[in-house]
């Protein structure tokens, strides 16, 4: 599949998540990509109330045409905390059915893993593949995993064109988007940049090191995708670091999307069941 189009999603499970989430939208140009938006998803819908902006994305992925997206949020659970046979749409099930709210379905993984495995976390096989920061059902991750796995790919996968990868491969053929796990802390490590002490969640002026730092990155970042003055400023002055996140997503997709053997991870024995990471695979000098 050619993309003429390559978006990156930086995701947030908050009650304002529209706030939080920020889209960068690329282009193929010249051997990279090139950055044509990036915007903060309360911007582009005018609510940042959670139901509401994510309702919004999920429009905005279906009205897509040939476009790769990233999604900065977990696909998937460990298949050893599911039960026997389950399978990714069984997933899907389990989250609309859940009677409580995100944080009760991570007392729920913990205790599974305890009493299965006699363990607090399990790590998905990608997880240790990519070396992800967190597994996906961490405290730190969890509100991501269930909003982004329930509210958003669940409508997408009844949506017609869409593909979400691992799980959609024989969508692929009449897919006219596909969506992917992407995370740009992985993607920052295979680049071998600097990934920590860029975001600074308290708000405010950058401190030295975090605006050092997120130079470093975005220096590197452009090596891959061409950055206009203003979108530069606009990065550097996010505080969250979260639209520099996005336009992270968006070149360690469109990168391994590129460079992935589709066949090999599409006959995987746990890639289709519990999701698979797109992320940069190799480390570029």
């Amino acid at each position: 599949m050619t993309f003429t189009e390559s978006f990156g999603v930086d995701f947030s499970g908050e009650r304002q998540a529209g706030r939080r989430i920020w889209i960068a939208r690329t282009e193929p140009a010249r051997g990279r990509l090139r950055l044509i938006d990036l915007s903060c998803l309360e911007s582009i819908c005018g609510d940042c109330d959670r139901d509401v902006a994510l309702r919004h994305l999920v429009q905005m992925i279906a009205a897509s045409r040939q476009s790769l997206w990233g999604m900065d949020f977990p696909f998937g659970l460990p298949i050893e905390i599911l039960d026997d046979g389950a399978r990714w749409p069984d997933q899907i099930r389990m989250l609309n059915d859940w009677p409580d709210g995100a944080y009760e379905f991570g007392l729920w993984c913990v205790q599974r893993t305890r009493e299965r495995h006699g363990r607090m976390h399990l790590r998905r096989t990608a997880d240790v593949e990519a070396k992800t920061p967190f597994d996906c059902y961490h405290y730190r991750i969890i509100y991501q995993m269930f909003h982004g796995m329930r509210d958003v790919l669940g409508p997408l996968s009844a949506t017609r064109g869409t593909a979400i990868l691992p799980f959609h491969y024989p969508r692929l053929s009449r897919a006219r988007r596909v969506v992917t796990e992407a995370c740009p802390g992985s993607t920052l490590k295979r680049w071998g940049v600097a990934h920590q002490n860029y975001k600074q969640a308290g708000g405010g002026a950058l401190s030295s090191i975090r605006r050092r730092t997120r130079r470093a990155i975005v220096d590197a970042l452009s090596r891959h995708v061409e950055i206009d003055a203003r979108h530069r400023r606009l990065i550097m002055r996010n505080p969250g670091g979260d639209a520099l996140d996005a336009v992270i997503a968006a070149a360690g997709a469109y990168q391994a999307w590129n460079a992935a053997d589709h066949p090999s991870i599409a006959r995987h024995p746990r890639y289709p069941h519990e999701g698979y990471l797109y992320v940069c695979r190799k480390r570029e000098t």
